[in-house]
């Protein structure tokens, strides 16, 4: 999208497998599986797709997908595919790492923030050296003293050498970021996971769902993930953005979502959420 010296980019940085149980909690195999059918392992591919907003002086990312410095044995626990990465994708947008000035990291998980971090001979570095990182405070000291249920998403070798480096900044609700992007805070996912919202001159709004709508499937209120720490919290901070972005026309970014890139929302006559025009970023605001 290209708007008055502002454009937005997708930017594609490889899918993984999950299993399909985990995605969608309490809900019945027959009934996601026909929206994300599963292999005979029951794992379901997902997109990592993370967002390139530039202004006339900024390239800000939201989120940096997985990474490559984990082990071996780690990847293979996801089954890493598709032909994009991280610096690939931004490559083909015509820029080098050292052209980011800032990073916002919707959680600390490891699928969302394991890019922000470099190994550079056994040393871990930035891989954006010229940016400035933000985080919501709850989230960070959740990462840094994690609960049972998280330990093993919050890998600390992703974001604790941003810390040691100076890097991080610390948002809250309300916050802006380049007077382009808002600061919503969600805590029924993980506590302090941020899910942005980009403002366009010309009125246009994009929600980047992060981990509160994963994929168009997560509009379903009882699609909620096993991960989710508190589900029912889930649930009634999506009822509360849907009800928003229905009535103002919202456009959704899908970070997981292996096919639809965005959509607006409706809903039904028992207020129940559900997508409209799903499309890609590409198709719909070139």
């Amino acid at each position: 999208m290209e708007n008055s010296k502002m454009k937005v980019r997708t930017i594609h940085t490889g899918n993984f497998k999950l299993d399909g149980g985990a995605m969608f909690g309490v809900v019945p195999k027959q009934l996601w599986n026909k929206l994300n059918p599963a292999d005979s392992n029951n794992l379901c591919n997902w997109a990592m797709r993370c967002l390139l907003i530039q202004t006339e002086d900024r390239n800000i990312l939201i989120d940096t997908g997985i990474g490559d410095k984990q082990s071996e044995s780690f990847f293979s626990h996801y089954d890493l595919n598709g032909p994009q990465s991280l610096l690939s994708s931004l490559k083909s947008e015509g820029l080098e790492p050292e052209d980011i000035t800032d990073v916002l990291l919707t959680h600390l998980h490891f699928d969302h923030c394991g890019g922000a971090v470099t190994n550079k001979n056994g040393v871990m570095v930035p891989t954006f050296t010229n940016a400035r990182y933000y985080v919501h405070k709850t989230q960070w000291d959740s990462a840094m003293d994690p609960n049972p249920r998280e330990k093993a998403s919050f890998l600390r070798e992703n974001f604790e050498p941003l810390y040691d480096a100076g890097k991080i900044i610390f948002l809250e609700q309300g916050d802006t970021i380049a007077n382009v992007i808002e600061v919503h805070v969600f805590y029924g996912h993980t506590h302090g996971m941020i899910a942005p919202l980009i403002c366009f001159p010309d009125g246009k709004k994009l929600f980047y769902g992060a981990d509160l709508f994963p994929s168009s499937a997560h509009l379903k209120p009882h699609f909620v993930m096993a991960y989710d720490i508190e589900p029912l919290k889930t649930m009634s901070e999506r009822a509360r953005i849907n009800e928003i972005a229905a009535r103002e026309n919202w456009w959704y970014f899908y970070e997981h979502d292996l096919i639809t890139e965005i959509s607006q929302v409706a809903l039904n006559e028992k207020g129940q959420s559900y997508p409209i025009n799903g499309s890609s970023l590409f198709e719909i605001f070139i």
